[in-house]
């Protein structure tokens, strides 16, 4: 077996057509806290060790993505009451669904990367039937 590698630090790099409509999103809409940003750039923390960041693709040698082959997949503590907090802010949010053993529903960025949302369905904080 082969040794895993020491990971420090998580960054996921969105390069995209449209970075201030989705930093604004990520900021406003997620209220992610904003760690770094310059004219073409944003990180956003995530965890203590994990970020996401925004690119301006027009200024980088990366095509965008425009949201196909991604999924940010974000476990919360409470997903009934993130869920009930987005709907206040978004248009379209997806109704909160069971799988594999676990609550969660998906909005999109304005670049249309899918965001999951979920938390487990039993057993921990935020994993209960509530709003089903």
């Amino acid at each position: 077996m082969v040794s895993p590698i020491s990971i420090a630090r998580s960054n996921m790099i969105l390069y995209c057509a449209r970075p201030r409509e989705v930093t604004d999103f990520y900021r406003d809409v997620l209220g992610l806290e904003e760690v770094f940003a310059n004219d073409w750039f944003t990180e956003f923390r995530l965890t203590d060790h994990s970020f996401l960041s925004v690119a301006d693709a027009s200024r980088t040698s990366i095509t965008p993505a425009r949201g196909h082959g991604i999924t940010i997949t974000l476990l919360v503590d409470d997903v009934v009451s993130a869920r009930a907090t987005l709907v206040e802010r978004l248009d379209d949010v997806g109704a909160l669904e069971r799988r594999w053993g676990a609550l969660g529903f998906y909005v999109h960025d304005p670049e249309g990367h899918r965001i999951e949302i979920w938390a487990p369905a039993s057993g921990g904080p935020g994993g209960n039937d509530a709003g089903l």
